[in-house]
């Protein structure tokens, strides 16, 4: 499916952006005369253009809130925190030495912020203690009246941000009744670029203490833990569960048996490439993307570290010790994992099930982007089934 473009990249980060519309997170006519400015495949105006709609639907959130209109304030700060983040998407080459990068980053977080507090729950920001340090959340409440719910933990992928959580996941869970706690794990959003933690495949040594933290909340319901993992997240979060059986149920959106594969096939497409890597990168968004953001997120120099980086990223003689109920999601189209889902199913022994996402009703794309509503109704139809159970 192509979204504005016939970039396989720009059609998808457009898409992921343009359907966070669902819970106030875009609107398609600010998508549209942001992208209609953007040639195919220029990086450069792709920033530059995002930065400039983001900053312009910033200032109408800053003068709604100053002149008390709470809810115009929320809805056009939500916006302007997607839209920074999706100006900061591309600028991988050398975040650390990137001032732009850390400013959209910073706005982005801001934004947010400020978008959480006029919340009608405001949300609250989260310092998560981990080994010698903190990872930072959210903790967003159904409501205000202090009753154990379940609570779902969500963290992202392998360029998520905390702030992209909100729409991607919690605002759905929200409604529904469900609590949510967002953070940033290592490798992950403000926690690589202020802290320099870089990914860790044994991801229940992230996980646990969040649910130790966790526990210590009155509004959670210690029986009805739910973890959710997106993206990359769809290993991290199984990983995890594998180790942590203090959760009740787990959601793999989308099931990631083996990373390691992928970033192998990356490096036998570039030696398959004349010129190499080098040229593969200058010819393909996505592979320019995918080498950039590891070499950051993992902390390594170039695309044989990573390989190496990722070669304990996988399920395997693992996924058997998975003992909670276990949702696994696949995306007809997916271009990162595609078939990954069902070989990990088959390796579950614990109660599961696999939701199938087609191209043909509009949710065939990585992660069901452009199709929130249904990815979130299938998903938490069924934990209602499985916790109320």
């Amino acid at each position: 499916m192509r979204f504005l473009y016939d970039d396989e990249s720009f059609s998808f980060e457009a898409l992921r952006s343009a359907g966070y519309a669902a819970y106030g997170g875009a609107d398609l006519g600010e998508v549209l005369v942001t992208c209609r400015q953007i040639p195919e495949g220029d990086e450069e105006a792709w920033s530059a253009q995002w930065a400039a709609t983001a900053a312009r639907i910033e200032r109408i959130g800053r003068d709604a809130l100053a002149a008390g209109h709470r809810v115009s304030a929320r809805e056009a700060l939500l916006r302007a925190s997607n839209y920074y983040r999706t100006a900061d998407f591309y600028r991988r080459d050398n975040p650390a030495a990137d001032a732009e990068s850390a400013r959209l980053a910073k706005a982005s977080q801001q934004t947010f912020a400020d978008a959480a507090a006029l919340l009608d729950t405001p949300a609250r920001a989260l310092r998560i203690p981990y080994e010698d340090t903190t990872l930072p959340g959210y903790l967003f409440l159904a409501d205000d009246s202090g009753t154990p719910r379940p609570t779902v933990l969500f963290h992202g992928g392998y360029d998520s941000t905390l702030e992209e959580d909100y729409p991607a996941l919690a605002a759905g869970a929200l409604r529904r009744g469900y609590n949510v706690i967002a953070f940033d794990g290592p490798g992950q959003g403000s926690t690589v670029r202020d802290q320099g933690l870089h990914f860790r495949p044994d991801w229940e040594a992230v996980v646990t203490p969040v649910i130790d933290f966790a526990l210590t909340l009155p509004d959670v319901d210690a029986e009805r833990l739910v973890l959710i993992g997106m993206s990359l997240g769809g290993y991290l979060a199984a990983r995890a569960a594998a180790f942590e059986h203090r959760i009740a149920a787990c959601v793999l959106y989308d099931g990631v048996y083996d990373f390691h594969a992928v970033t192998t096939a990356t490096a036998d497409r570039a030696a398959s490439t004349p010129g190499g890597l080098e040229a593969l990168m200058a010819q393909n968004t996505k592979v320019r993307w995918i080498v950039r953001n590891g070499r950051w997120t993992f902390g390594v120099s170039d695309l044989n570290e990573l390989v190496k980086a990722t070669q304990a990223y996988t399920m395997a003689g693992i996924a058997d010790r998975i003992t909670c109920a276990t949702l696994v999601l696949e995306a007809e189209n997916d271009q990162f994992f595609k078939g990954q889902p069902q070989r990990l199913l088959d390796e579950l022994t614990c109660q599961k099930e696999l939701i199938f996402f087609r191209e043909d009703e509009g949710a065939g794309e990585h992660c069901h982007e452009g199709a929130l509503s249904l990815f979130h109704q299938r998903t938490f139809d069924w934990l209602d089934t499985v916790l109320a159970g």
